[in-house]
C-alpha cells in the first residue's frame, strides 16, 4: 500500500514559493485577493454574519492577536480563521474547482492567515502555504469521487479542506513532514460537512467552511506542540479515503503530485450568482454591447442550459421568474439575464438595487429557460450558454462555451481589481482599497502580514 499520508506531508513540507512556478504564484495572489474582498463585503452584507460575530463575542474570543478582514477588532486565532472562512464563503462569490466540485480558497486562505499571523510568516511564505493547502484539498476531493461524496450527504469544500487548511497552517508554523503528517491524523477527527443545508436553506453550508479553516488551524498547532495523530489519515483502514467514499481513487491523491498544479484549474467568479448561469450572462452582456439593444423593445428571450443547470436555476419556472430574496436571486436564471440586460454587467449591489425593482422583474418574466442539446453536449466539461433575444424589429443570438473567470478563459488583474474595489470600497473607500490590492498583488515583497490586514479596516 503507499503510503499517501507520508507523501502529502512530504510534499507540503517541502514545496516552497522558490519551487513553485510563477504562473501558479501569480495566480495564487489573485485568489487572495478575490477571497479578500468577498470576505470584507461579507463581514457587512451577509445576514448570518451578526450571530457569527455574536457567538464569537459570546465565547470570548474577540480578544486576541489575529485579524479578520474588514473589521477593527482583533481575535483569537481560532476564531479569526472561522469568521473568516464562514464570510469567504457566505456570499457564495469564491472560487470553484469544476472537477474536484468544490470551493478552495474559503476554507485554505483563512487559516493561513491566521497562522502567517500568529509566526509573522512573510508574504512568499503565505503564497506557498495556500498552494500546498489548494493541491492538498482538490486532490483528495478527486480521488474520493466527488459525486460519490455528495450522495453520502458531504461537502468536499469542508471535509477536504480541513486537511488543507492544516496543511496550509502547518507549513506557516514551519512544521517538518512528520509534523504535518500528524496534523492531517488529527484532522480526520475533524473532518465535517453535511449536504442538509440544501433542506431549508440554512445557514451551516458558510459556517461548517469556517469550521475546517478553523479545525485546520487548531489540528496543525497540537501537532506542533508534540500531540500524535494517527499516520495513515488518508490510506488507513478507517482512514479518510475508506470511510467517506465507496470507490476511492488513492492515486489520484498524488498523481503528478509537484508536477501538475490543480491551483491552475481553480475558477473564479466575475457574476455573484450561480456560476450555471454566467456563460448566458456573458452572451446576454456580449449581445447588449455589439447591439446596443433597446430593452423597452424586448418582447422574449431564450436561455439554453444544459440539464444540471436547467434543473438548479431554471425550474420550476414560476419561482425564477419571482425571486424574493438574494439566494433566490443568485439561483435564477431569468432574474440574472434581466439584471446583465439592465446594466450590462452584475455585481453584488444589483441585488439591492433590481431585487424589488418593478422593471427588472418586467424583464425577467420575459427570460425562458430550456435544456439546449449543444450546451448538453459540453457538459460537464463546460458549463456553457446558449441565448436568443427576440425584439420588436430584430432577433440576436450567441452561445458561450466557456465563460469567463474558466481556467481556459481567467479573468485578467483589471477584472479583479474591479470586482474587488466593488465590494470594498464602500466599507474601507477607495483609497485604503486602492493600497490593499497593491499590497495583495505584492504579497511577496511583504516581510510580513500584519500591515497588510491592517489596510482592511474601516475607517473609524
Amino acid at each position: 500500500m503507499i503510503d499517501i499520508t507520508r507523501e502529502l506531508a512530504a510534499f507540503c513540507a517541502n514545496t516552497t514559493y522558490e519551487v513553485l512556478p510563477s504562473e501558479v504564484t501569480e495566480r495564487t495572489k489573485l485568489l487572495i485577493l478575490d477571497t479578500a474582498g468577498i470576505i470584507i463585503r461579507a463581514r457587512h452584507d451577509a445576514e448570518s454574519t451578526p450571530s457569527l460575530i455574536a457567538s464569537v463575542e459570546r465565547l470570548g474570543l474577540d480578544n486576541g492577536k489575529c485579524s479578520v478582514l474588514g473589521d477593527n477588532v482583533n481575535y483569537a486565532p481560532t476564531a479569526a480563521a472561522l469568521v473568516n472562512g464562514t464570510l469567504a464563503h457566505s456570499l457564495d462569490y469564491d472560487d470553484t474547482h469544476a472537477s474536484a466540485s468544490l470551493h478552495s480558497s474559503a476554507p485554505i486562505v483563512p487559516a493561513a492567515l491566521a497562522a502567517a499571523e500568529l509566526s509573522g510568516a512573510s508574504g512568499k511564505d503565505l503564497i506557498a502555504a495556500c498552494v500546498v493547502g489548494y493541491e492538498l484539498q482538490i486532490r483528495l476531493s478527486l480521488a474520493l469521487g466527488p459525486s460519490d461524496h455528495y450522495d453520502r450527504g458531504y461537502h468536499p469544500t469542508a471535509t477536504c479542506g480541513v486537511f488543507g487548511a492544516a496543511a496550509a497552517a502547518g507549513k506557516l508554523l514551519g512544521m517538518d513532514a512528520d509534523g504535518i503528517q500528524s496534523a492531517f491524523g488529527i484532522a480526520l477527527s475533524q473532518s465535517a460537512g453535511s449536504m442538509q443545508f440544501l433542506a431549508d436553506g440554512s445557514w451551516t453550508k458558510r459556517s461548517h467552511v469556517g469550521q475546517a479553516a478553523q479545525n485546520g488551524l487548531i489540528c496543525a498547532v497540537m501537532a506542533s506542540e508534540g500531540f500524535k495523530g494517527p499516520k495513515a489519515a488518508f490510506e488507513g483502514k478507517w482512514g479518510f479515503l475508506h470511510a467517506y467514499a465507496p470507490d476511492a481513487n488513492s492515486d489520484e491523491a498524488i498523481a503528478e503530485l509537484g508536477k501538475r498544479w490543480e491551483t491552475l484549474r481553480l475558477a473564479v467568479k466575475p457574476y455573484p450568482s450561480c456560476r450555471y448561469s454566467h456563460a448566458a450572462m456573458d452572451a446576454l452582456i456580449q449581445l447588449k454591447k455589439e447591439h446596443n439593444i433597446d430593452l423597452d423593445e424586448i418582447e422574449e428571450v431564450e436561455v439554453g442550459l444544459a440539464e444540471m443547470g436547467w434543473k438548479i436555476i431554471g425550474n420550476p419556472e414560476e419561482d425564477k421568474h419571482n425571486p424574493k430574496s438574494v439566494v433566490e436571486g443568485q439561483f435564477s436564471m431569468p432574474f440574472c439575464a434581466a439584471v446583465a440586460l439592465r446594466e450590462g454587467d452584475m455585481v453584488w449591489d444589483d441585488y439591492a438595487k433590481h431585487i424589488n425593482d418593478k422593471n427588472t422583474l418586467s424583464l425577467c418574466k420575459k427570460v425562458n429557460v430550456s435544456i439546449d442539446p449543444r450546451v448538453e453536449d459540453m457538459a460537464p466539461d463546460f458549463m456553457s450558454g446558449a441565448v436568443r433575444v427576440k425584439t420588436s424589429t430584430s432577433e440576436y443570438q450567441t452561445m458561450v462555451k466557456i465563460a469567463l473567470g474558466e481556467p481556459e478563459n481567467f479573468m485578467n488583474e483589471e477584472q479583479f481589481r474591479g470586482k474587488f474595489g466593488g465590494l470594498c470600497s464602500p466599507y474601507i473607500g477607495q483609497d485604503k482599497s486602492a493600497k490593499l490590492a497593491d499590497a495583495l498583488m505584492h504579497l511577496e515583497e511583504a516581510n510580513s502580514i500584519r500591515k497588510i490586514m491592517e489596510l482592511s479596516q474601516p475607517s473609524a
